[in-house]
């Protein structure tokens, strides 16, 4: 079993910062993916930016320019930066991590961006 616990999140006001991240409770380099995601309410969980165990990065169209995920191996955390926040990007924000045969996921972050 694998816990990941989240944290970062908070109230922003448009324009601004957040940095969130996410903690493994073992080695990350047994997953093949690990990422971010997130869910608006009334709207599904989607994917914001992924990073592979080769460290290729895949961000949702959304996020680019904006936000950068990272990983460290040594900490067993990948973070995601959050630069120019819009009110469109409050939602819950998941952390993922994937093997082969299944995926884990933490409790979320509550992000709010508002004036």
């Amino acid at each position: 079993q694998v816990q990941l616990v989240e944290s970062g999140g908070g109230l922003v006001q448009p324009g601004g910062s957040l940095r969130l991240s996410c903690a493994a409770s073992r080695s990350i380099f047994v997953f093949v993916t690990m990422g971010w995601y997130r869910q608006a309410p009334g709207k599904e969980r989607e994917l914001v930016a992924t990073i592979n165990s080769g460290g290729v990065i895949t961000y949702a169209q959304f996020v680019k320019g904006r936000f950068t995920i990272s990983r460290d191996n040594a900490k067993n955390t990948v973070s995601l930066q959050m630069n120019s926040l819009k009110p469109e990007d409050t939602a819950v924000y998941y952390c993922n991590a994937a093997l082969a045969y299944g995926d884990y996921w933490g409790q979320g972050t509550q992000v709010t961006v508002s004036s």
